[in-house]
């Protein structure tokens, strides 16, 4: 199965780039975070003509996450993150899929920093942290994978110095980040490439992608009963090179 991961940046407005690339990969299961589109306005038709059946969580020009499967049912398990009943930013959706339950998230920014945006992206952090440690007590094969708003190491930022004091990678959100993994999850890409510069995300600013001045934040956690499973992670670097396209690539795992 192979499992991706695409903070689509408008789902609406990247539609072509997104159906090219579905066209051109094929991908089994894909998570999509920041649909900027309501719920009304997302684009089913379309996606069912490419193959697939979706599931989705969306909000009126921010946020938004969905479940899209190729040929395969999908069972809505979760929409919203507990913890929290007076949070409406609609950032996470959870599935099962062929006995493989799918978390699909978008972690809150958090700048400016400090001040109530990282407030609420920590509190935001605990929360996941609390439903993922339940989530491993049922002992299920289980994928948490989305935009995670972080780089966990200096490896995953181009000029790691010039990040310091931003959100995504101030030492309490990175830590934030290293007590959920500490749980028993693991994070495909940097497990299968270790030592690899790997990066998921180029700003539109500055020639970023041109240059390869960018980030490493959307990740793969995998419980331990997919650790085993993994046969391989990577980036399609390629697609933030397209016309109109987001300022993410798709990241993708396959396992058995």
């Amino acid at each position: 199965m192979k499992i991706a991961s695409y903070n689509v940046n408008g789902v609406n407005g990247r539609l072509p780039v997104l159906l090219r690339w579905l066209e051109e990969t094929k991908p089994d299961v894909v998570c999509l975070q920041e649909l900027k589109a309501p719920d009304e306005k997302f684009p089913l038709a379309e996606i069912k003509s490419a193959g697939y059946n979706a599931i989705w969580h969306g909000q009126k020009s921010w946020n938004g996450v969905a479940i899209l499967a190729r040929g395969r049912e999908i069972k809505e398990l979760r929409r919203g993150l507990p913890g929290d009943d007076e949070d409406m930013q609609s950032r996470y959706i959870e599935a099962m899929i062929d006995d493989v339950v799918i978390g699909c998230l978008y972690l809150p920014n958090g700048n400016p920093a400090p001040g109530p945006k990282l407030d609420y992206k920590l509190a935001w952090f605990e929360r996941l942290t609390n439903h993922a440690s339940k989530l491993l007590e049922y002992n299920l094969p289980v994928v948490l994978c989305g935009d995670y708003n972080v780089m966990p190491a200096d490896i995953d930022a181009y000029k790691p110095e010039r990040w310091i004091n931003d959100a995504l990678f101030r030492p309490e959100v990175r830590a934030a980040f290293h007590n959920l993994v500490a749980q028993g999850w693991t994070d495909a890409l940097r497990t299968l490439h270790p030592d690899e510069v790997i990066y998921t995300f180029w700003d539109y600013f500055r020639n970023a992608y041109g240059r390869n001045a960018g980030l490493r934040i959307d990740h793969f956690l995998l419980s331990p009963l997919l650790k085993e499973r993994l046969l391989a992670a990577g980036v399609d670097r390629n697609v933030r090179g397209w016309e109109k396209t987001s300022d993410h690539g798709p990241t993708w795992i396959e396992i058995k």
